[in-house]
């Protein structure tokens, strides 16, 4: 069958529509003053914001891109008539998270050749920044989720720690982050180019400790056929992380306070010292303090990885941070696992903000995880997570619920996320995991205006 030419461009005027909502980049189009005149579908879904709402606003209102007051490349497309293509830039969505995205932009050019705007088109980049972060490990400062007093002031001091070479001494309970703040202090300081090595000093007896630590030379002993670099050798020039030093032995601290002392240690087998430069980083869940006093940690390697101390609070102490960090993780395995999950229940909050947990921030993490696996919807239900979680949360349930759901600090809970949003309900709302009505109730409850 034949088409002349006028039902031709029929089909194109019908179709375009369609084409400009189904295609899997963000596309909007401006004019000559930087005002939005459409915004497809994905627009829509990876900043949050309605086509309704941002018809006619100035794109750099709506994005907020982290370029948006110094050079705009769509501006400057329509200044120029240039292009420029997968520049990455971050915006900050109706929800105020700030996401990665990649941006190509290019003028729009009339039959006469006169430009009436420009267009612009993005991809989100979430779920790429998440695996690099995964494969390289690249936590930053961005990275440490939390507003709780306690933390804030730790996190204030990040930068300048990062800058430094002294040796740092991270404490806490199993879960809290030590080695997320450990890489964090790595990656933001001058050896951040080179590597960053990790060792669990309690995961292996003294004699294969020693040689991961320290390598060894060939023929040192039987097996040892050829010579092994060790982890100081491997951490050359960048950061050596000892992961639970609380547990070594007397024999290898006193082997690592030489490697402090004297800046060398000596491989096994080796006929000489051989020098090193090397940033350490400890942790450890024990009280190092209590441990000297008991003879069970030498005082005097004590005295020397505690030169910058960093105390971790437990989740239970932080209890305003779990509707950031739910969200945080949300927005994660968002990215990882091409989901949609909007919130978690009321209920859930609720238990969450109700219940201590022992494993910290590495056991809600993983309860949101599960989560993700088994939650059929855009909404966890306390079903959807891990059963020895959700029967222990059950018995504090019903008064958590009906009398106080965000426990402890929750009028300065609620007063926080309203100040991060504005005072938008909302938004506050969904943040916190409650509806609306209750979060009305609740500031009314407080005398919150």
């Amino acid at each position: 069958m034949c088409y002349n030419e006028s039902m031709s461009v029929k089909l194109d005027e019908r179709f375009l529509p369609l084409i400009f909502d189904t295609i899997s980049h963000g596309i909007f189009t401006i004019d000559e003053d930087g005002r939005i005149t459409s915004f497809n579908r994905t627009a829509q879904e990876i900043t949050g914001y309605t086509e309704d709402e941002v018809i006619g606003q100035n794109c750099s209102s709506v994005l907020k891109a982290n370029i948006c007051q110094t050079m705009c490349p769509l501006m400057q497309s329509i200044l120029t008539r240039s292009r420029t293509e997968d520049q990455e830039v971050t915006i900050v969505n109706r929800e105020g998270r700030r996401i990665p995205i990649a941006i190509s932009t290019a003028a729009l050019i009339d039959e006469n050749g006169r430009v009436i705007g420009g267009v612009e088109m993005f991809r989100d980049l979430s779920l790429v920044q998440e695996l690099k972060k995964r494969l390289y490990a690249s936590y930053g400062f961005d990275d440490i989720v939390s507003k709780s007093p306690s933390m804030k002031n730790i996190i204030e001091t990040l930068p300048l720690i990062a800058n430094s070479q002294s040796t740092v001494l991270l404490t806490g309970e199993s879960g809290t982050g030590k080695e997320l703040i450990a890489r964090a202090i790595h990656n933001n300081g001058p050896r951040s180019q080179r590597p960053f090595v990790a060792i669990n000093c309690a995961a292996m007896p003294d004699t294969l400790l020693e040689s991961e630590l320290f390598g060894y030379k060939k023929g040192a002993f039987t097996d040892a056929k050829k010579d092994k670099p060790g982890r100081f050798a491997r951490a050359e020039g960048g950061t050596l992380f000892l992961d639970e030093i609380g547990d070594l032995s007397g024999a290898i601290q006193a082997k690592i306070l030489r490697v402090l002392q004297e800046r060398e240690y000596e491989p096994l087998g080796a006929t000489g010292p051989v020098k090193t430069d090397v940033r350490i980083i400890c942790a450890t869940n024990k009280n190092l303090s209590r441990e000297v006093q008991r003879k069970r940690f030498r005082q005097d390697l004590f005295f020397r990885i505690n030169v910058v101390p960093i105390h971790l609070p437990p989740l239970r102490e932080r209890r305003e941070d779990i509707p950031l960090l739910v969200n945080h993780f949300i927005n994660h395995f968002n990215a990882l696992e091409g989901r949609r999950i909007a919130r978690c229940s009321e209920r859930v909050m609720a238990a969450f903000m109700a219940y201590e947990f022992p494993g910290n921030v590495r056991e809600l993490e993983n309860a949101i995880e599960h989560a993700f696996v088994v939650c059929g919807g855009d909404t966890i239900q306390l079903d959807d997570l891990p059963p020895a979680l959700a029967s222990s949360l059950e018995p504090a349930l019903p008064e958590a619920v009906e009398s106080k759901p965000l426990q402890q600090g929750e009028a300065e809970i609620i007063r926080a996320a309203l100040a991060r949003h504005n005072g938008d309900r909302t938004l506050t709302a969904s943040e916190l995991g409650v509806s609306r009505v209750t979060l009305w109730r609740k500031m009314k409850k407080h005398g919150i205006e």
